[in-house]
């Protein structure tokens, strides 16, 4: 599947991939801190964003398809960063073709099985899926019987566009998305190991990633680095993105990947 994406600047490759019920100007403040000495590819996953629809959805085929959009680009390898589903689309990218991986970074999210997760937002995507609605302070009254957190749902509602009608539609599969959802879409990557040089960032207030996650992430990840970003939940890169900024940084220029010193942060 040929993904949508934004490419800016040049240098060494690092490909972003955002995680669920988002699109490729999710981790829009990590990229404007790269690009200055980075080619930096922003994606939009299958279903989500411009990308095409498709009823498949796990994350052997959503890996094949950053693994596409590299061959289609001419990129023998790139460093990865994904952030809760995203990131592991990109351990599956890793486990699967290391060769193609320079270096990795995962935010928030573990190579584990999950029970649900996100159940409140799905449910407020799918019923607004199932209404037109005229504006966007009508959608976010739909979503409003589901979710509280006016943050998350102004994060849910940059889905929408508006369709032929003019009416407000959301961009997402939501019907490849519902159908996937407590399978394919919490399901754990799946190989051996990946032996270049990873990052694990955690969200200090996040349960996405546990102690009891730490042995399965040293056996698969065996060059693993963890830091824990203070102060955070799920979202750590959005509330604090001068920390996690600095802290890609400091990776990169560790691993003699891109000099630190030319990363803002």
């Amino acid at each position: 599947m040929k993904l949508n994406y934004i490419e800016q600047g040049s240098g060494p490759v690092i490909i972003l991939i955002h995680g669920m019920f988002g699109s490729l100007s999710n981790l829009g403040m990590l990229a404007r801190s790269l690009v200055d000495q980075c080619r930096v590819i922003s994606v939009d996953l299958r279903n989500h964003g411009d990308s095409p629809h498709a009823q498949q959805m796990d994350l052997a085929s959503m890996a094949g398809d950053i693994v596409e959009l590299m061959d289609n680009l001419n990129i023998p390898s790139a460093n990865l960063i994904g952030h809760s589903l995203g990131g592991k689309i990109a351990m599956q990218v890793a486990l699967n073709s290391p060769s193609r991986v320079q270096s990795l970074v995962v935010a928030d999210i573990a190579p584990v099985t999950y029970s649900g997760g996100q159940d409140q937002a799905l449910a407020a995507l799918a019923a607004l899926s199932q209404q037109p609605v005229e504006s966007r302070s009508a959608a976010d009254q739909v979503i409003s019987e589901y979710i509280e957190e006016a943050p998350t749902r102004a994060f849910l509602l940059k889905n929408l566009a508006r369709d032929d009608q003019g009416n407000l539609s959301l961009k997402l599969n939501m019907a490849s998305i519902v159908d996937n959802y407590a399978t394919t879409l919490v399901a754990a990557p799946s190989g051996d190991s990946y032996a270049g040089p990873t990052l694990f960032l955690k969200g200090g207030d996040s349960a996405y990633i546990q102690d009891k996650h730490r042995a399965v992430i040293d056996r698969m990840f065996p060059r693993v680095q963890f830091e824990v970003v203070a102060n955070t939940g799920h979202w750590l890169h959005a509330q604090q993105p001068r920390v996690v900024n600095s802290l890609i940084a400091v990776f990169y220029n560790e691993n003699q990947l891109i000099d630190n010193h030319l990363i803002k942060s």
